[in-house]
């Protein structure tokens, strides 16, 4: 049996469409792995979102080959879809394709597998080159039937207790600092029925709704409201992945929670809690919008977790606008903030813009980074002594390991069954999470 390597790098999204290129290679009689060993065949599935992504991307090669000297690389995501060239000179590399249309990919393998060779195809075409112009513009994208339609792929290889369900792909919003609008198409989405029978058919302990942008999933007039009624009786507890502002109305809420098993945790995106760095970036709220719609999910979920991600050092961010943000930030009383230095992406409009020093946005990642620490353990501390529901993913140093309703993670002394559901009561602050017994 001939043995193939799917690695991944960067977001949820491509670690899905990796696990949907595994099941496909899987029932194609391949013995599939995750991880860098030795095979006949490796898929890279790179990430554009930073500057350092794209690194690791390319270094990646240089590790393939050490592992397999002789063995064909496809490559694909969003790096190569962004910088083609920079791939196709590397060794082993047989193809280069993109972010889009990931599925095509078992197509030529099927050729490979009958001794027909793996041709080079450069990226699809952006605009009117093969290669990433100066700036963009919204207009100046190309849309054709590629970018309109859902790229069905087949139900992803579930390799965790976790399972990600992509429910949608591109993006419409053009932040200014993004560049991945650019590399994933315009927004398109799965029907109501397809992605619903998928969440419902997982056997995994929980399902988390994933998408490059899952606020704007639209099925016709149906959106997420619609979708979550459709599987209130899941199974798996239902997580939903990274929402934008405008998502959070009452529709979405009464929805939530009419499902049976609903993690109340929220990840919200909010990058600057500054109004003015907010309008540079494109992003279409206001601080006091965002704050109300954390409140408007608390009447809800009073217990939520609210999540989010903030870009430390945007070039217009001044000392006084970081201010607003970490004051935000406390308002929103956030259980985790994802946090990362600004990252040029040539071609995106903030790339126009001087950038601040590297030592500036060093400093404010660790003040953010520490506000972090301080507001999760503020959140960690109010639920020691309440009862949470923990699915257990892992061993580590004599304690099993998983994560609860609201995304603490929790340390349970001993063993415990993975990807069953265990009672738990919070006791003390631990580790990075919450020290928790079991509840009998």
């Amino acid at each position: 049996m001939k043995k193939a390597v799917v690695f991944t790098l960067g977001c949820k999204v491509n670690g899905c469409e990796s696990g949907s290129l595994a099941r496909g290679l899987s029932e194609r009689g391949w013995e599939v792995s995750d991880e860098l060993v030795p095979a006949d065949l490796y898929i890279l599935n790179t990430c554009a979102v930073t500057g350092e992504a794209e690194k690791k991307s390319r270094q990646a090669i240089a590790r393939i080959a050490a592992v397999s000297p002789d063995a064909p690389v496809i490559v694909c995501g969003c790096a190569a879809e962004k910088a083609p060239a920079a791939f196709a000179d590397k060794r082993n590399v047989t193809l280069v394709t993109g972010a889009r249309q990931k599925g095509k990919i078992l197509e030529l393998i099927d050729g490979f597998a009958r001794g027909e060779g793996l041709p080079f195809a450069e990226a699809p075409e952006l605009c009117e080159s093969q290669t990433i112009p100066v700036s963009y513009s919204a207009e100046k994208v190309r849309i054709d039937e590629a970018d309109r339609e859902y790229d069905e792929l087949p139900a992803p290889v579930q390799l965790k207790t976790r399972a990600f369900i992509k429910i949608q792909d591109g993006c419409n919003n053009f932040c200014s600092y993004c560049i991945i609008p650019y590399l994933r198409g315009r927004s398109r989405s799965r029907t109501v029925e397809s992605a619903a029978a998928e969440i419902l058919q997982c056997n995994a302990a929980e399902c988390v709704v994933t998408g490059i942008d899952i606020s704007s999933y639209r099925d016709g007039e149906r959106g997420l409201p619609e979708l979550l009624l459709a599987v209130k009786d899941a199974k798996s507890r239902i997580r939903l992945g990274s929402l934008e502002v405008g998502v959070v109305t009452e529709k979405l809420l009464r929805a939530a929670k009419q499902v049976r098993d609903f993690a109340p945790q929220f990840h919200l995106s909010l990058q600057s809690g500054s109004d003015a760095v907010l309008r540079k970036m494109n992003r279409h709220y206001t601080g006091e919008e965002y704050l109300a719609r954390v409140a408007l999910i608390r009447e809800y979920f009073p217990d939520a977790a609210i999540t989010t991600d903030i870009i430390a050092g945007f070039p217009t961010e001044t000392e006084e606008n970081f201010e607003e943000t970490l004051s935000l930030a406390r308002r929103a009383a956030f259980s985790q903030i994802h946090c990362f230095a600004y990252s040029r992406r040539t071609g995106t409009n903030a790339a126009k813009l001087k950038e601040l020093p590297a030592a500036v946005k060093k400093e404010r990642l660790h003040r953010l980074l520490a506000l972090g620490r301080e507001l999760r353990e503020q959140y960690e501390r109010a639920h020691i002594g309440k009862t949470l529901e923990m699915i257990p993913e892992e061993e580590k140093n004599g304690y099993t390991v998983g994560y609860s309703e609201n995304y603490i993670r929790l340390y349970l002394a001993g063993g415990a069954p993975a990807g069953q559901k265990v009672r738990v009561r919070a006791v003390a602050l631990f580790e990075d999470g919450l020290l928790a017994e079991r509840v009998e």
